[in-house]
């Protein structure tokens, strides 16, 4: 993956004028930078202002357009409303700071950009007209009414990782780990990058700098872990059935549990028989490492730390992996449609760290490759369930027939899976699970038993102790 803009643009604030803004126009907009004309009206810079606050964070610069430096200083005055549009057309102000930085124009002129830095905020910001917008990709969304609500529950938790970790002072920090996330983003003092980066605040840490770079986060969050659990077969039993075969705790800060909780997985999981790109029947990792890595990585950096007394759990069978993490869908995102779904970080200044030191990147487009990286394998989409505390992934390592994929419900996955976790299930029981009526749900269960998917039990059409289970392997 690309350097992050941040990085980029970083960078470009140490050039002299005649090649900042050159280098500004090539950078390609994100999550967390985005390009204005100088002739944009202050309530819609607002409107991208209040965006990115709701999102991550980020950079604006006023003065480029269409591939050309405009500058400012044509539009002074024009440019002075612009500096306040984050106080005079945002509820509540936005943490923002505008600055000029020297520039020269596409005439050759010597002139100046407006640069505004937007902070992640902990509450939800909105324009005077009382609409809300959140930053998601390179594109600046309007959130409908349900939308917001979300975004203002979650914000809720979100602002955990602003607090600050009790007892945590610098003299915690693993300085090797900051050493390093300094000399990626070019920061020439790394205990004011804590302090920029919203990780510090004075000489404590912050929860999301106490994970991300403290010694031992453990210390400050017990459960901030990454659990990696093998299974023989298809399901964990219990008692004398208990299928456990191993047991790995990834403790740590996050950049390491990045590095070792991969390293983990790939020691114990299974493999399957594929046909390759070669034409040959050859032994292949169960699930693609793109995609569960991704998985993998989304869990550890949008999970919910307010969450205590639960960890992140991957859980790996022999004809799947699952990972499972604390905490409702973050923000705005939908279960049912993920490739869809707006981009948000619950943990926005994690997030950002992750993505500077390319462990991670915008949570779309990495839900996106997992998507594309098991269609290409020939495997069945991803699935994201929501428990009542937590959020589970499953990779099923079953080679799908697309046509037949076409012709199921929209919840057809969501109810197989609760089938394989509960090994039988009532039709009652099955509408509970998947969240549908049950009138919805015994439709559905028809449709699958058609399709050779489940297997229906009971001694009469009304046994009241009928039940559904997943058909034996072939």
């Amino acid at each position: 993956m690309a350097s992050s803009s941040t990085i980029l643009v970083s960078r470009t604030r140490t050039l002299p004028p005649n090649q900042i803004g050159d280098a500004l126009l090539r950078i390609a907009e994100d999550q967390w930078f985005d390009r204005k004309s100088i002739a944009i009206k202050s309530q819609k810079l607002a409107e991208a202002v209040i965006g990115l606050a709701n999102a991550d964070g980020g950079t604006l610069v006023i003065g480029l357009s269409d591939g050309k430096i405009q500058g400012t200083n044509h539009r002074r005055k024009h440019c002075t409303e612009l500096m306040q549009a984050h106080i005079q057309h945002c509820t509540p102000a936005v943490p923002a700071k505008p600055m000029l930085v020297p520039c020269i124009n596409s005439k050759g002129e010597p002139d100046e950009l407006l640069i505004i830095d937007v902070r992640a905020g902990d509450t939800v910001y909105a324009t005077k007209a009382d609409d809300v917008f959140l930053r998601s990709g390179d594109t600046t969304r309007k959130l409908t009414f349900s939308q917001r609500q979300e975004l203002m529950y979650d914000r809720g938790q979100g602002s955990f990782e602003v607090r600050v970790a009790e007892d945590a002072g610098l003299d915690h920090v693993h300085e090797e780990l900051l050493q390093a996330y300094a000399e990626t983003v070019s920061a020439p003092d790394p205990h004011r990058l804590l302090q920029a980066r919203g990780l510090a605040k004075g000489d404590q840490l912050t929860f999301a700098g106490a994970l991300l770079f403290s010694k031992d986060p453990g210390r400050f969050l017990p459960e901030a872990f990454v659990r990696v659990l093998r299974y023989r077969g298809t399901a964990r039993g219990t008692g004398s059935r208990q299928t456990l075969l191993s047991d790995d705790r990834i403790e740590g800060p996050i950049p390491l549990q990045l590095l070792e909780a991969p390293a983990a997985i790939r020691r114990v999981q299974p493999h399957r028989r594929a046909l390759t790109g070669d034409g040959i029947f050859e032994n292949v990792p169960l699930v693609p490492e793109d995609a569960w890595l991704e998985g993998l990585v989304n869990a550890v950096v949008h999970r919910s730390y307010s969450v205590i007394g639960d960890h992140i759990r991957v859980d790996i069978f022999d004809d799947r992996i699952e990972i499972e993490s604390p905490g409702r869908f973050p923000g705005v995102f939908q279960a049912s449609n993920p490739l869809e779904s707006p981009r948000y970080a619950r943990n926005p200044r994690i997030a950002r760290v992750c993505t500077d030191q390319k462990f991670s990147q915008e949570l779309g487009e990495g839900i996106r490759r997992m998507f594309d990286e098991m269609r290409k394998a020939g495997l069945a989409d991803p699935l994201y369930e929501q428990t009542e505390g937590s959020v589970k992934l499953t990779l099923l390592a079953e080679p799908v027939d697309r046509e037949l994929e076409a012709r199921l419900p929209t919840d057809a996955r969501r109810i197989i899976s609760a089938i394989r976790d509960a090994h039988e299930l009532s039709t009652r029981e099955v509408a509970e699970a998947a969240g549908i009526s049950r009138p919805t749900a015994s439709k559905r269960l028809k449709i699958l038993r058609t399709e050779g998917l489940v297997v229906w039990t009971g001694k009469s059409a009304n046994d009241p102790r009928a039940s559904w289970k997943l058909p034996p392997p072939v």
